[in-house]
């Protein structure tokens, strides 16, 4: 079998989900499974992959699968008992506080607490908070959207505490490496790329927020508005990107949209407050009557949030503080409690008789610091068991929708990957495809890694799973033309970062929440702008790298 046709069969399960869920529109739902099937099929029959292996590698899927959606369902969790408590709307009742400028809203409000709620949760949920968020405060339905998805960017990577990296590159990864320690120290790394990559793009991000939304939804005559905010805006970048690649230099994947969006908020909320680089003039939307109908969506979103809230600001944000030491305290290696957790482990070290095995430590996962701190919410807001019932009803039933699509998805990724256990020795799908690109792209490759990331992102709808499906599609590229692996495996979670702004997932998630379902093509149409500067950026500044390395 020849290269080229390896690589065309490798792409086959990649071209099928683009065409089923953009071209055809089909639900992930319907369109992963057969996907699944279809990579399946090209193992068994031209990968000559066993039966046993194919099924291995399933079960491996599975494995990583439960990892993931329990990080989900500790998020969702975590939010729902928020929003059950009264504490979200401590929160949203504070942000109202700030100031009246709606560039400054976009900034404190979508930027620096959805980039917070990006690196507590991730899965899309930023989009989904800040949108409705911003509608109760007076936005455009549309624009809300717009704003909500331009968050999921530089917070990313990072986000769901380190979720893409931990278990997307993690377990992506599966080749080139002597021992565990080598990997982590290569993932360290890259984790530290990432940051600094992000960092220098991400800065300009609250400014093109704010210049979308005044460009689509102003008039001509507020266009010099988005010159007058762009000093604070970019110093809001700073307040969030620095912290941000600092904790990823020095503290490792799980904080750095955290603490970023944490430290962020803070200096930003005290730069208003002393009006430091505030514009003299003030900026808002049309008044509602002459708004276009195609603005507005069909959900009303409640305002009880703008009344005082019940729950004190410090106590909204206690559970948050809570999970930040609980990960703090778990990951440091000195004090040996992560690897205790880590010990309580499940696994299958020789499944069905291959080479393939798994394993789970969910102590260890995010998801349990993140019920813990559910659980101290429920407490210290005084919240009653019932709603706590409702909140974790609520957070099942979400992920139980999130599961049906990963349990098809991440086992396909794991076969794909998996492919290269054959008996006549034929590397697997990812690498045949990146044997083939590398010797016709070349040494242009770093220009076009992030937009391999964005693909996979707006693919799957997950900056993880794009990581577990093209990190080691990246890393034989880099190997292949002699590159640094780190930058280019930097550049695929950068990319796929990026991805989210088009992802259809989250498209569909935040239009929903404020009833512009329907619109989701011409909200593509505004999103793919700042994702073709993401990645364009990125692919610019790896070229930099790889020739000034």
């Amino acid at each position: 079998m020849s290269l080229a046709l390896q690589a065309a069969l490798a792409f086959i399960p990649i071209l099928l989900a683009m065409v089923l869920l953009v071209g055809c529109r089909l639900p992930a739902k319907y369109t992963m499974p057969l996907v699944l099937f279809v990579t399946a099929w090209i193992a068994f029959q031209y990968w000559d992959m066993g039966v046993a292996h194919i099924a291995a590698s399933t079960i491996q899927g599975l494995f990583i699968t439960f990892d993931v959606l329990y990080i989900i369902f500790g998020a969702l969790l975590l939010l729902s008992v928020l929003k059950y408590s009264g504490g979200l709307a401590s929160i949203r009742y504070n942000f109202t506080q700030i100031s009246p400028d709606r560039r400054v809203q976009i900034i404190v409000i979508a930027w620096l607490f959805g980039s917070f709620i990006e690196g507590a949760s991730g899965f899309g949920t930023p989009a989904a908070i800040v949108a409705p968020l911003l509608v109760a405060l007076g936005f455009p339905a549309l624009s809300a959207v717009v704003i909500g998805l331009m968050v999921q960017s530089t917070a990313v990577t990072f986000g769901a505490i380190g979720t893409p990296v931990l278990i997307g590159l993690n377990n992506g990864l599966t080749t080139g490496f002597a021992n565990p320690d080598e990997k982590i120290a290569f993932l360290q790394a890259a984790t530290a790329q990432i940051g600094m990559i992000h960092a220098i793009i991400g800065t300009f991000m609250p400014w093109l927020m704010i210049a979308t939304t005044i460009f689509i939804f102003g008039r001509k005559s507020d266009w010099k508005k988005i010159i007058t905010i762009a000093p604070f805006a970019i110093f809001s970048g700073l307040a969030f990107t620095i912290p941000y690649a600092c904790t990823a230099i020095f503290l490792g994947p799980e904080f750095p949209s955290l603490l970023g969006a944490m430290i962020g908020l803070v200096l930003v909320v005290i730069a208003v407050k002393y009006k430091f680089l505030i514009p003299a003039d003030n900026w808002d939307f049309p008044e509602k009557k002459n708004w276009p109908k195609t603005w507005s969506g069909k959900v009303q979103v409640e305002e009880k949030g703008l009344i005082t809230p019940s729950v004190t600001i410090y106590k909204a944000w206690m559970p948050y503080v809570l999970v930040s030491i609980l990960l703090i305290i778990t990951r440091k290696q000195n004090l040996g409690i992560g690897d205790f957790l880590n010990n309580l482990n499940v696994s299958w070290p020789v499944i069905f008789g291959t080479s393939i095995s798994a394993s789970s430590s969910p102590l260890y996962l995010p998801g349990t610091m993140l019920i813990l701190a559910a659980i101290a919410a429920m407490l210290i807001h005084k919240m009653p068991v019932t709603n706590f019932r409702k909140a974790f009803n609520e957070s099942t039933s979400m992920a139980m929708m999130a599961a049906f699509v990963l349990v098809f998805t991440i086992p396909m990724v794991r076969i794909y990957i998996n492919s290269g256990i054959n008996p006549q020795g034929i590397d697997s799908m990812p690498v045949a495809l990146a044997d083939w690109t590398a010797a016709k792209v070349g040494a242009l490759w770093p220009l076009v890694a992030p937009s391999v990331g964005a693909l996979g992102a707006f693919i799957a709808g997950s900056n993880t799973v794009s990581n577990l499906m093209f990190a080691e599609f990246q890393n034989s590229i880099a190997t292949k033309l002699d590159i640094s692996n780190v930058i280019i495996v930097s550049l695929q979670a950068v990319g796929a970062a990026a991805g989210n702004m088009v992802a259809i997932h989250n498209v569909v998630a935040a239009s929903a929440v404020v009833g512009l379902m329907g619109k989701e093509g011409y909200i593509l149409g505004k999103t793919i702008i700042p994702t073709i500067y993401y990645v364009l950026a990125a692919g610019i500044l790896g070229m930099v790298l790889i020739s000034s390395g």
